[in-house]
């Protein structure tokens, strides 16, 4: 692999193709990174140089360098660390400053956080000139609605939380005019729950399943949720929130509470409706973190009967079956790029959807 080094300008300064290792990881709804290990000459401490950039063309996203380690060893050679996230790091930069109400179309509220964090601020020091936003023509996207409501939360935590609780991704990509494009989109289903799209299928009975590990757990799993907002004691106003497929009862009820206070109705500005669906989402996101964990790891051949980035791509859904008959339809998460002295390596990573 060979990487390229841009100057806060973006501005081509360097090219790195010499080193003792690199890894470099994209992922679908959160920022990258990568870490990369060579010599600390004068040449590469002149150029690795914190808040420039790193490009490569196995990828869309691009790398800002944020941390520089160096090492000595009498034992072994010196080395120079390099790491840093992607783009969509910068979204950490900012947080929601103000009380902010999302409600409606989903890609339009996504707007909204970072028209008034980044692209358009009423405090123009929080502007970042070069950021613009992409709509998605997707439907996947575009049939999404919010309702939601935000005070101080970090930018990225906001976006991504939205983002996950809908399975989108989203991500920032260089433009031609060196511009920072925002841009939200949806993985394609190629597994056996479809029958639109071709499928994608990793098993030993295809030869391209080296290895894998599974895992199921309902330890963590709840059912429902008691949403509570503003007030105090009996006069707190609250909403019970259920999983998609129903709160059940008996032992199969799990439940758990949800402090919401910080969701106000501004003294009956907000109507009471989008302040319980306000109330809801908030549920909702606290059940997504509770969830039966079904996990399905393992080594994928990509270079042969499906290809990363021709067959299959990121936040796509695929099938999994191992040697034992269990299948997975999972979602590809993150993709691992790796380079040392055995080669190079390309390692999807699934994250089990059922």
């Amino acid at each position: 692999m060979e990487f390229r080094i841009l100057d806060e300008n973006f501005i081509d300064v360097d090219v790195v193709d010499v080193f003792s290792s690199f890894i470099w990881t994209d992922r679908y709804s959160a920022f990258g990174d990568f870490d990369m290990a060579t010599a600390p000459s004068p040449h590469n401490l002149a150029s690795l140089k914190p808040d420039r950039y790193i490009w490569s063309l196995e990828s869309d996203r691009l790398m800002i360098i944020e941390d520089i380690r160096i090492t000595t060893d009498i034992e072994s050679e010196n080395q120079l660390i390099i790491t840093g996230r992607s783009l969509e790091s910068i979204l950490e930069r900012r947080i929601i400053w103000v009380q902010t109400q999302l409600s409606g179309n989903f890609q339009n509220g996504i707007k909204k956080l970072l028209d008034d964090a980044i692209i358009n601020p009423t405090d123009p020091t929080r502007r970042i000139d070069n950021f613009i936003f992409q709509p998605s023509t997707d439907p996947a996207i575009t049939s999404l609605t919010i309702s939601v409501q935000f005070t101080g939360t970090n930018l990225y935590e906001a976006i991504k939380g939205l983002c996950d609780d809908r399975n989108i991704g989203f991500k920032i990509t260089l433009s031609s005019d060196n511009e920072f494009v925002f841009s939200l989109y949806a993985g394609v289903d190629r597994s056996y729950a479809q029958f639109t799209n071709p499928y994608v299928i990793f098993s030993p009975e295809f030869d391209n399943l080296l290895n894998s590990n599974y895992f199921y757990s309902k330890a963590n799993l709840k059912t429902v949720t008691l949403s509570a907002g503003e007030g105090e004691g009996l006069e707190r106003r609250t909403v019970e929130v259920a999983i998609e497929s129903g709160a059940e009862s008996g032992l199969s009820r799990r439940e758990m509470y949800t402090d919401a206070r910080d969701i106000s109705s501004n003294n009956g500005e907000i109507l009471d409706q989008d302040y319980e669906d306000q109330l809801a989402q908030r549920g909702r996101n606290y059940l997504a973190e509770n969830v039966i964990i079904k996990a399905f790891e393992g080594n994928v051949d990509t270079s042969n009967m499906y290809i990363f980035g021709k067959d299959f791509f990121m936040g796509d859904i695929i099938q999994i079956v191992n040697e034992f008959g269990i299948e997975s339809t999972s979602r590809i998460t993150e993709i691992v790029r790796s380079q040392n002295e055995e080669g190079i390596q390309v390692f999807p990573t699934f994250v089990t959807i059922e």
